[in-house]
């Protein structure tokens, strides 16, 4: 597996890699193998930086050669555990996840860009959620989009499978911000170095009220954001001085 998915601890960064250049489809495994690194990343790391080698980022899920699907629905239903925790564990880890898309985009990449807390995407970058035009209902994928972008944007990606670019992406809530093909490396470095300066209650913090409050009602995200503002601003990290 290390071969698919590259996972280096670089300081206080982890990053995975996924690297099947061809087309850097995600088998089951390598979700599985991304679900296990991404929930361990706090214990080693202030963030996470997730993207791949060659020219596209993610060309959809690749089903593992030594497992073919049941004919059974109720048997085959288990079978996609490892895609949907892998929605699940980029939700569910506690350190940010940054991720660099490049080229193609397609399905479970579009998925996972989505899911990820800060997204840098090439100016060249296009992304598509395809299976309908496969016969294959994208639900999976609409799972971890679907309070990510708005319905209208869901819809028309989900019953046309056409590509759209970057900057379509930006305004669909898919990816944070759009960079020069020539400059993504750097603006990514530039955050990354920007976030490490941040002390780690505070990086902790944010992503912790993002990930429960949206499920409150109004008075229960007050009353979290009091208590969570009380506890992260005492905190020892939070007094000293920037630098």
């Amino acid at each position: 597996m290390s071969d698919q998915i590259q996972i280096q601890q670089d300081g206080r960064i982890l990053r995975i890699t996924f690297n099947r250049p061809e087309g850097n489809g995600v088998s089951d495994s390598m979700a599985a193998a991304l679900s296990d690194a991404v929930m361990k990343a706090h214990e080693t790391s202030d963030c996470v930086v997730l993207r791949s080698v060659g020219p596209d980022f993610c060309t959809g899920r690749v089903r593992d050669a030594d497992f073919p699907p049941s004919p059974e629905a109720y048997s085959r239903r288990p079978e996609y555990d490892s895609i949907f925790n892998s929605y699940k564990a980029l939700r569910s880890c506690l350190v940010p996840v940054i991720g660099v898309i490049e080229g193609k985009c397609m399905g479970f990449g579009t998925a996972i860009a989505a899911l990820c807390d800060v997204s840098f995407a090439s100016d060249k970058a296009t992304f598509n959620i395809p299976e309908i035009a496969h016969n294959v209902m994208p639900t999976m994928v609409m799972s971890a989009i679907y309070d990510r972008m708005n319905r209208n944007a869901i819809l028309y990606m989900a019953y046309s499978a056409d590509f759209i670019s970057a900057a379509q992406a930006q305004s669909y809530g898919i990816i944070s911000n759009v960079v020069p093909e020539a400059q993504l490396d750097a603006e990514l470095n530039r955050f990354c170095d920007l976030l490490l300066s941040r002390p780690r209650p505070a990086i902790l913090g944010l992503k912790e009220y993002l990930r429960v409050a949206p499920r409150m009602d109004e008075q229960g995200a007050i009353d979290y954001a009091r208590s969570l503002h009380s506890m992260v601003n005492t905190s020892a990290a939070m007094k000293k001085k920037a630098h």
